[in-house]
């Protein structure tokens, strides 16, 4: 099929995801069309080449070609790809459910497996709820969370979510949630500056859980940064307060690590970097899970959420959710051979004392141009917001689409990135090189200069 072909389907026929349709198909020059793939890059249909230093949206954990990952996809395949969960087993998911609870550790002893992080979220928010009635308090039956929260596109997940550009049209359709503002230390909503603030951030957590415990399932939170809501890290010690308040209040913690888990912090589990030895009681997990290579997602639970849900029949204790591929023997596989590499101490060693340092000394530069306002992020997880005046904050109009400009020019220069509204995305593969991070860093301020 020749390019213009391929370009009349790709501007009129395939609905890109958040994508305007009308501004994608005048985009000079086109977008690439990617045919394979190399390490940490992606390969056009005229040759050229890109880093993805936006992870195939921050899911290719271990770059686009995962060689031990696609084998075992590959060995999984010649057994069956196929097979349900209900009423039935397969070994990919005992193995995988097996693993994932011995990585975790107590309590968490139970796995529930579905296809994406929307429904991970979606899943644990049917727990909790299910959970609470169990136990005899049917009248906690709401949510709180996080303003600019993003927890997915299912209804659910949406009306847990706080980002305005993303959810506004569809308030209609979402159940209500109790919202507190995000920690959001460069632009704080009570106008305070560390550390003289106090985590009043964290202190209005608290006030709210206190004040409607009486009336919630469960407090979901991304822990430690907020992912697409604008790429915001929590302060140290916001967290474990907020858990602190929960458990005080015996409101179940949900971790959506969707974005966070696998590495991208450092740590496997985001939640192994709490304080205190607290944890979750739900979390949900994807991205990363299979390495990217294939749709799988799972919630870890704890066990005094499992337990309440066993009984007999009669009682209609029963979890009534899942889906047709739930536990996919292919995404189990996919799993089993990413978690072998992810998990392993040296991997994740090299990734705290090496890759991650480099990434944000690559980054410092960008501190100092007039044009942007805010580095941030944690661990392999960054981003950097354009602001038309450095010294106020102010931002530019969306319309003027200036985090897309260094999108484009950083194209131009063999990198792929991404940008919400003016703030770019720095989301590369944990197994990103030195050279490539230098490669990186330079586009960045070339991109910048031109933009």
């Amino acid at each position: 099929m020749n390019e213009n072909r391929l370009r009349a389907i790709d501007q009129s026929v395939l609905w890109h995801p958040f994508t305007q349709m009308a501004e994608y198909a005048r985009e000079t020059p086109p977008p690439p069309l990617i045919t394979h793939a190399e390490g940490n890059w992606l390969v056009a249909h005229d040759g050229r080449r890109y880093l993805d230093a936006n992870a195939g949206y921050w899911c290719l954990a271990l770059g686009c070609r995962p060689r031990a990952v696609e084998e075992a996809v590959k060995k999984q395949l010649d057994k069956f790809a196929h097979s349900t969960l209900l009423g039935l087993s397969h070994l990919p998911a005992l193995e995988l459910a097996e693993q994932l609870t011995k990585l975790a550790g107590p309590p968490f002893g139970h796995v529930f497996f579905a296809d994406s992080g929307s429904e991970a979220v979606e899943a644990s928010l049917k727990m909790a709820f299910q959970y609470q009635a169990h136990c005899g308090h049917p009248e906690r039956s709401g949510f709180l969370a996080l303003g600019e929260a993003y927890h997915g596109d299912t209804i659910g997940a949406v009306s847990l979510g706080g980002v305005d550009l993303f959810h506004t049209a569809f308030r209609p359709l979402l159940f209500p949630v109790q919202r507190v503002a995000p920690p959001h230390c460069y632009r704080c909503p009570w106008k305070l500056k560390r550390p003289e603030c106090s985590l009043a951030c964290a202190t209005a957590m608290a006030q709210a859980i206190a004040q409607n415990a009486s009336k919630l399932a469960a407090l979901v939170i991304e822990p430690f940064v907020l992912g697409p809501g604008g790429i915001i890290p929590q302060p140290e010690g916001y967290l474990e307060r907020v858990v602190q308040a929960a458990r005080h209040h015996d409101l179940l913690v949900i971790f959506d690590e969707v974005a966070v888990g696998m590495g991208r912090l450092g740590t496997l589990f985001a939640f192994e970097q709490l304080c205190q030895g607290l944890k979750p009681d739900l979390v949900c997990l994807a991205k990363g899970l299979t390495a990217g290579l294939l749709p799988l997602s799972a919630v870890l639970a704890g066990d005094r959420v499992y337990n309440a849900f066993l009984g007999e029949i009669a009682q209609q204790r029963t979890f009534f959710h899942g889906h047709t591929f739930t536990g996919s023997a292919l995404g189990c596989a996919a799993a089993l051979a990413a978690l072998e590499q992810l998990s392993a101490p040296s991997f994740l060693q090299k990734l705290r004392a090496e890759t991650i340092p480099a990434l944000w000394r690559m980054l410092e530069p960008l501190r100092i141009r007039p044009h942007v306002g805010n580095v941030r992020g944690r661990g392999m997880l960054a981003a950097f917001e354009l602001v038309r005046d450095k010294a106020t904050g102010v931002s530019y109009p969306w319309e003027e689409r200036h985090g897309h400009r260094v999108v484009l020019a950083a194209r131009k220069r063999g990198v792929n990135l991404r940008a919400i509204g003016d703030l770019v995305l720095v989301v590369p593969p944990l197994t990103i090189t030195s050279e490539e991070i230098s490669l990186l860093g330079r586009v960045l301020l070339e991109s910048l200069a031109e933009a």
